[in-house]
C-alpha cells in the first residue's frame, strides 16, 4: 500500500494501516423551520461546524462553531443530540470524519455571517435537495428533520 498516495493512513505494524482524520463537528440547527447553511470556498452549502480542538468535547464544538460562526448563543441551543456520521472525502488527499449534531435555537438573535465563509442563507427543510451540497449533509439534515418532527 502506498501512504504517499494514501497519507490519511498510517502503518502501525507491518501491512497494518489505521485512518488517521481531522474530526469535524457539524450542527443542524432548526431556527423555526428554517436551516442556517454557510457557503465554502468550493462553492458548496455546509453546515455550521469544524474541527474539534484538542481537550474540546464533539459536544462543546458544536456549541463553540454555532457562536462563532453565526454569532447566536450556545446556552440558547435545546436538545442538542448526534444525528449521523460518515467520512466524508474533500480530495483524494484529504479526508475528514464527521459527526453531526442536531438542536433547536430558542433565542431571538438572528444568525449572521463570519469571516470564515462567503455566503449565510436561511433555507426550509423542503429547499434542501436542490441545493449545491454534499449528500452526507443533505442525508443529515433530512434525518433532523424527521427526528424533530416526530419528537
Amino acid at each position: 500500500m502506498n501512504t504517499e498516495q494514501q497519507p490519511y493512513l498510517v502503518e502501525r505494524n507491518r501491512g497494518y494501516f489505521e485512518y488517521q482524520l481531522p474530526v469535524s463537528v457539524k450542527v443542524v440547527l432548526n431556527l423555526s423551520g428554517m436551516i442556517p447553511l454557510l457557503k465554502n470556498e468550493r462553492e458548496e452549502w455546509e453546515l455550521p461546524g469544524g474541527k474539534l480542538e484538542l481537550k474540546e468535547t464533539p459536544e462543546s464544538t458544536a456549541l463553540r462553531e454555532v457562536e462563532e460562526e453565526l454569532g447566536l448563543e450556545a446556552n440558547k441551543l435545546t436538545g442538542l443530540q448526534i444525528v449521523d456520521s460518515w467520512v466524508y472525502e474533500i480530495f483524494v488527499h484529504r479526508h475528514v470524519f464527521v459527526v453531526s449534531y442536531g438542536a433547536e435555537y430558542l433565542g431571538t438573535k438572528r444568525p449572521r455571517l463570519s469571516n470564515e465563509h462567503k455566503e449565510l442563507g436561511l433555507f426550509p427543510y423542503e429547499d434542501i435537495s436542490a441545493l449545491n451540497m454534499p449528500q452526507p449533509y443533505k442525508r443529515t439534515i433530512d434525518s433532523w428533520r424527521i427526528r424533530h418532527t416526530v419528537n
